[in-house]
Protein backbone atom coordinates (compact mmCIF):
# COMPACT_ATOMS: atom_id res chain seq x y z
CA UNK A 1 0.00 0.00 0.00
CA UNK A 2 1.75 3.33 -1.07
CA UNK A 3 1.36 5.72 1.81
CA UNK A 4 1.92 9.60 1.01
CA UNK A 5 2.82 12.20 3.91
CA UNK A 6 2.40 15.95 3.26
CA UNK A 7 4.39 18.48 5.09
CA UNK A 8 4.95 22.57 4.88
CA UNK A 9 1.73 23.60 5.21
CA UNK A 10 0.48 26.32 8.48
CA UNK A 11 -0.43 30.28 7.57
CA UNK A 12 0.82 32.73 5.38
CA UNK A 13 -0.25 35.71 4.77
CA UNK A 14 -1.67 37.62 1.62
CA UNK A 15 0.98 37.78 -1.28
CA UNK A 16 3.27 35.17 0.88
CA UNK A 17 4.98 31.91 -0.04
CA UNK A 18 4.75 28.71 1.77
CA UNK A 19 6.01 25.10 0.48
CA UNK A 20 4.30 22.08 0.34
CA UNK A 21 6.12 18.69 0.35
CA UNK A 22 4.90 14.90 -0.41
CA UNK A 23 6.81 12.30 0.08
CA UNK A 24 5.81 8.48 -0.43
CA UNK A 25 6.89 5.34 1.49
CA UNK A 26 7.89 3.80 -2.06
CA UNK A 27 11.67 4.01 -2.50
CA UNK A 28 10.61 2.80 -6.11
CA UNK A 29 8.38 5.29 -7.40
CA UNK A 30 9.51 6.68 -11.31
CA UNK A 31 6.20 5.07 -12.75
CA UNK A 32 3.77 7.02 -10.57
CA UNK A 33 2.49 10.72 -11.67
CA UNK A 34 1.84 12.95 -8.56
CA UNK A 35 -0.94 15.45 -8.19
CA UNK A 36 -2.11 18.40 -5.44
CA UNK A 37 -5.59 18.75 -5.06
CA UNK A 38 -7.23 21.11 -2.44
CA UNK A 39 -10.77 20.85 -0.74
CA UNK A 40 -12.18 24.70 0.85
CA UNK A 41 -14.87 24.66 3.61
CA UNK A 42 -18.10 23.98 2.01
CA UNK A 43 -16.37 23.61 -1.72
CA UNK A 44 -15.61 20.30 -3.58
CA UNK A 45 -12.19 18.85 -3.82
CA UNK A 46 -10.65 20.49 -6.45
CA UNK A 47 -7.72 19.90 -8.85
CA UNK A 48 -4.14 22.05 -8.19
CA UNK A 49 -1.64 20.71 -10.33
CA UNK A 50 0.19 17.92 -11.53
CA UNK A 51 3.50 16.26 -12.73
CA UNK A 52 4.47 13.27 -14.64
CA UNK A 53 6.58 11.02 -13.16
CA UNK A 54 10.01 11.80 -15.02
CA UNK A 55 9.03 15.56 -14.11
CA UNK A 56 9.05 16.59 -17.93
CA UNK A 57 4.96 17.28 -18.35
CA UNK A 58 3.28 19.66 -15.49
CA UNK A 59 -0.70 20.79 -15.57
CA UNK A 60 -1.83 23.42 -13.28
CA UNK A 61 -5.41 25.31 -12.38
CA UNK A 62 -5.89 28.47 -13.87
CA UNK A 63 -6.22 29.78 -10.66
CA UNK A 64 -3.10 28.87 -9.65
CA UNK A 65 -0.97 29.29 -12.84
CA UNK A 66 2.33 31.67 -12.57
CA UNK A 67 1.50 31.47 -8.88
CA UNK A 68 2.03 28.12 -7.57
CA UNK A 69 4.91 25.30 -9.12
CA UNK A 70 5.05 21.53 -8.73
CA UNK A 71 7.95 19.42 -9.37
CA UNK A 72 9.66 16.27 -8.03
CA UNK A 73 12.32 15.71 -5.96
CA UNK A 74 15.56 14.28 -7.64
CA UNK A 75 14.61 10.83 -5.57
CA UNK A 76 11.53 11.05 -7.48
CA UNK A 77 9.32 10.03 -4.64
CA UNK A 78 9.07 13.17 -3.45
CA UNK A 79 6.64 16.15 -4.88
CA UNK A 80 6.76 19.80 -3.95
CA UNK A 81 4.29 22.81 -4.76
CA UNK A 82 5.96 26.03 -4.56
CA UNK A 83 2.95 28.38 -3.56
CA UNK A 84 3.65 32.16 -3.80
CA UNK A 85 1.82 35.28 -4.36
CA UNK A 86 -1.00 33.44 -1.95
CA UNK A 87 -3.97 34.82 -2.04
CA UNK A 88 -7.12 34.13 0.65
CA UNK A 89 -9.24 31.99 -1.09
CA UNK A 90 -5.88 30.02 -1.60
CA UNK A 91 -6.96 28.49 2.08
CA UNK A 92 -7.90 25.19 1.76
CA UNK A 93 -6.51 21.48 2.97
CA UNK A 94 -4.24 20.30 0.27
CA UNK A 95 -4.17 16.77 -0.89
CA UNK A 96 -1.00 14.95 -2.53
CA UNK A 97 -2.34 12.27 -4.54
CA UNK A 98 -0.48 9.42 -6.95
CA UNK A 99 -1.25 7.12 -9.39
CA UNK A 100 0.60 4.77 -11.10
CA UNK A 101 0.79 5.02 -15.03
CA UNK A 102 2.49 3.74 -18.19
CA UNK A 103 3.56 6.32 -20.34
CA UNK A 104 5.57 8.89 -18.82
CA UNK A 105 3.32 11.48 -20.20
CA UNK A 106 0.08 10.70 -18.66
CA UNK A 107 -1.33 13.49 -16.06
CA UNK A 108 -4.29 13.96 -15.15
CA UNK A 109 -6.65 16.76 -13.57
CA UNK A 110 -9.85 13.94 -12.45
CA UNK A 111 -9.72 13.23 -9.09
CA UNK A 112 -10.97 9.62 -9.61
CA UNK A 113 -7.89 8.85 -11.44
CA UNK A 114 -6.03 8.66 -8.13
CA UNK A 115 -6.04 5.71 -6.10
CA UNK A 116 -3.55 6.90 -3.14
CA UNK A 117 -3.97 9.60 -1.32
CA UNK A 118 -2.53 11.61 1.69
CA UNK A 119 -3.93 12.46 4.82
CA UNK A 120 -4.12 16.23 4.04
CA UNK A 121 -2.28 19.29 5.09
CA UNK A 122 -4.01 22.65 6.09
CA UNK A 123 -2.75 26.00 4.61
CA UNK A 124 -4.15 29.32 5.71
CA UNK A 125 -4.01 32.87 4.03
CA UNK A 126 -3.98 35.43 5.96
CA UNK A 127 -6.05 38.66 4.21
Amino acid sequence: QVQLVETGGGLAQAGGSLRLSCASSEHTFNNFAMAWFRQAPGKEREFVAAISWGGDITNSADSVKGRFIISRGSAKNTVHLQMNNLEPEDTAVYYCAARSTVRSGDITPRSLEYPYWGQGIQVTVSS
